[in-house]
């Protein structure tokens, strides 16, 4: 079975390949010291720093897995082809909390880049897959916990 496409703004593939290469250049090496240091220290069976550092470094060997896997599905959205009329990944938006009448603006962005709390939301979310093709003026119903909010799309940039 295939892999599913990573959808990515050209700013999140470039932190991702720079994370890849400080995971590879820089922390397999501090790692690998770490367990030369503490294979030095004698007994590794009661070594304490020693599974340490085997723990940090099955931790680094995921997370490369990972970012590898992420790169090589990657599907690198150019923000300069994006349509400015309907919202998509890469859009930014202002829109309009109908419940608190107050304005919150949001980048679209693919699930591995998302931040809602640095105003980053992931075109799976709710909010993110109710906005996508929308347009300025539109309104959006987004089922939640607390019952449906809604939104007044008011720019897209």
């Amino acid at each position: 079975m295939a892999d599913k496409k990573t959808v990515l703004t050209y700013e999140g593939l470039k932190k991702l390949e720079e994370e890849l290469h400080e995971l590879k250049v820089v922390r397999r090496k501090d790692v690998a010291a770490k367990i030369k240091e503490a294979r030095g220290q004698g007994d590794l069976s009661e070594n304490a720093e020693y599974d340490a550092a085997k723990d940090e470094q099955a931790e680094i060997e995921a997370r490369i897995t990972l970012v590898e896997k992420i790169l090589r599905n990657a599907e690198v959205i150019d923000e300069e082809d994006l349509d400015a009329d309907s919202i998509s990944v890469g859009s930014k938006v202002r829109i309009l909390d109908m419940e608190y009448n107050e304005e919150i603006e949001y980048f679209i962005v693919g699930s591995t880049e998302s931040d809602p709390m640095g105003g980053r939301i992931s075109n799976e979310s709710p909010l993110g897959m109710a906005l996508i093709s929308k347009k300025c003026g539109d309104t959006v119903t987004v089922e939640a916990p607390q019952g449906a909010l809604q939104y007044k799309i008011l720019q897209i940039a």
